[in-house]
């Protein structure tokens, strides 16, 4: 984690002050812009390893900033993260559709933020991916592909390892049954739908009373792995 550096884009001084304290804390340099035009100098002078970037700007979007900064070769690697207060799922759709990476809604805990944009560093290869990953009790060791739960060891099946490697590394979003089949079983494999929520049901089982919560089913759309229970 030293030396990864996040640029944050809001017009808000005192947010953007908080965030900066939450993340040094965290172990991040940080980088601060008010607009996009001040945003651009510094992703050219710094090159940051994610951009955290406010939905609303003075001079133009984030939402715009965000899809210049895709369709740029020498900027489209940068993970992007959108930070709105807006918590309505049609824009958080718009959002991720500009080709960002994730996003937070405020208000969020320091804590829950620095996990988030962990995860969105770790999908980017950002970190290295055969480190543990510690959620609470929770371990999952991509090394010696173990799970442990509060220090013992969990019986764990293999697809219900990866289905718990995929929503440790992707926290907070919801994906539906087809998108789990994809990222899980292999896009080019024919699985019915249903049998995913088999595996949720071993997973949450395997996982026990103290985390089968973090799995949470999102009605009208599929799963979802997060710690608000």
């Amino acid at each position: 984690m030293p030396g990864k550096t996040i640029l944050i884009v809001d017009d808000e001084a005192p947010i953007r002050e908080m965030v900066t304290v939450a993340l040094e804390m965290a172990g991040y340099d940080c980088l601060e812009a008010a607009d996009a035009k001040e945003a651009h100098s510094l992703i050219v002078d710094n090159k940051p390893d994610l951009i955290l970037l406010d939905w609303m700007l003075p001079d133009i979007s984030g939402i715009e900033l965000a899809r210049r900064l895709k369709r740029n070769e020498l900027t489209s690697e940068i993970p992007i993260v959108m930070l709105t207060a807006k918590g309505e799922e049609d824009h958080k759709i718009q959002g991720l559709e500009t080709g960002a990476d994730d996003y937070i809604t405020k208000p969020f805990s320091p804590r829950e933020l620095a996990a988030r944009l962990k995860a969105v560093l770790r999908r980017a290869g950002g970190f290295d991916n055969q480190s543990p990953i510690v959620i609470k009790g929770l371990e999952l060791d991509p090394v010696s592909h173990r799970v442990s739960i509060d220090g013992s060891p969990a019986e764990i099946g293999p697809t219900e390892y990866r289905l718990l490697q995929f929503f440790l590394t992707h926290q907070e979003r919801a994906y539906s049954r087809g998108q789990l089949l994809d990222q899980v079983w292999g896009g080019n494999v024919y699985v019915e739908e249903r049998t995913v929520d088999v595996h949720i049901r071993r997973l949450r089982k395997a996982l026990g009373n103290n985390y089968e919560g973090f799995v949470q089913t999102v009605r009208g759309t599929g799963y979802r792995f997060s710690t608000r229970v």
